[in-house]
Formats: C-alpha cells, structure tokens, sequence
C-alpha cells in the first residue's frame, strides 16, 4: 500500500547503481543488467504517479561513465534511445512531463535528437558555474551580489526544488558526483538491493521512512 499523503516527499530523486553486478551475479552481460534497470526505471515512474510525487529525478549517466569500456556506453546510448522512443507514448498517456539536466551536448547526435522528440522543453546545454561566471565577467552582476540563492538559479536543476529524499540502490554510501549543491538537507535513504530488483513496494518502503524523520534543516529540535 503506498503511504498517506503527508508522508509524500514532492521530489525524490534515484541513484540508480547496481546494473552490472546484478547481471554478473546472474551471469549475464552488463547489458542485460541495464535494461532489467530500465524497466526498474518505468515501475518507479509508475510509483511516483500513484504516490503523486511532483518531481523525480533520476542519475541515468554520470561523466564518469564515459570512461566505460567503449563498447557498453554505446549499449547504453542505445538502449536510452530505445527507451525513450517505445515509452514517451506511455509516458504522455500517464500524463508524466520528461526533461532533461546536465551536459546534454555530450550524447550521440541521435540520441539528443530523441530527446528533444522526447520532451516539452530541452534544458539549456549551458554549465551553470561558467554560465554565472560569464555574467560576471560581462559586468551583469557583481560578485558581491552572489549569494546562495542566486548561485542556485544558475544551476541545472534551477526551475525544481531540491530533493527532499534521496534514495540509492546497491548499497553504497556516497553521492557520486550528483546534486552536490541541491542535495544538501536531502533525507537519505540507501537499500542493499540492485537497482534491477527495485520495485514500487520499495519506492513506497523508502516514502514511508521518509514520513518518519523529522527535516530539520540543520535547526535545533
């Protein structure tokens, strides 16, 4: 059963980790764990609109990840455009809006031109740490004007609130490299299981515990 509505944090977002070693642990190829995710991916999105979750963001592809053998990132880049092609249907009947954040000039040609089928409205391929730099430099804004909120605009993620909880599979304890800024006062919560076995109930087990803490904020009970 999926948790009251007052537990329901409005934005969750997802580390999805664990792919590779459940199909090697099945002993399958890497692949095969990615599209097991991918479906994972879809049963969390259906969560979502059941617990009617306003935003989730998921960590699909890091940087990093570039440094993969050659061979898997184009399975992946496949694989996403696949995806993309076969649910944005479903997605628009389940009346789910897709975007997409980070450095989306990095993809194959015809994988950003999926994307931009795929979406209402693309992100701005722009850094916002050079983009804030550049206006500086420009003489739009001094640097004795730059506070917390505006560093905040100048980020990926500036027209969605932070992430109220954090859920990461495989068990792992770090944040890789995404939401550094956003993720801040985040709730955290981290399950032992491989993102291919990730399914609603645990969508719902993590939103229940969520309904359980007390956000703080870094303020004194």
């Amino acid at each position: 059963m999926p948790p009251s509505a007052k537990s329901v944090p409005r934005h969750i977002a997802i580390i999805m980790d664990g792919n590779g070693r459940w199909a090697k642990a099945q002993g399958l190829p890497r692949i095969r764990g990615h599209e097991k995710g991918a479906r994972a991916a879809r049963e969390c999105v259906e969560g979502c609109a059941e617990l009617k979750v306003e935003y989730l963001t998921l960590y699909a592809f890091s940087a990093e990840n570039w440094q993969r053998p050659k061979s898997e990132v184009f399975a992946l880049m496949k694989l996403l455009e696949k995806f993309l092609k076969e649910k944005t249907p479903e997605l628009i009947e389940k009346n789910v809006r897709l975007q997409a954040i980070g450095r989306l000039t990095d993809l194959p040609e015809v994988c950003q031109q999926q994307l931009h089928k795929s979406i209402e409205a693309t992100a701005k391929n722009t850094d916002g740490i050079k983009s804030l730099l550049r206006a500086i430099e420009l003489g739009h804004i001094d640097k004795g004007m730059i506070d917390v909120e505006m560093f905040s605009k100048h980020l990926y993620t500036r027209y969605y609130p932070d992430p109220d909880l954090l859920i990461r599979t495989s068990g792992e304890m770090r944040l890789s490299n995404f939401l550094l800024w956003q993720l801040s006062y985040t709730e955290m919560y981290v399950t032992q299981k491989m993102w291919p076995d990730f399914t609603k109930k645990d969508l719902f087990a993590a939103a229940e515990e969520y309904g359980r803490r007390q956000r703080r904020y870094g303020a004194v009970e």
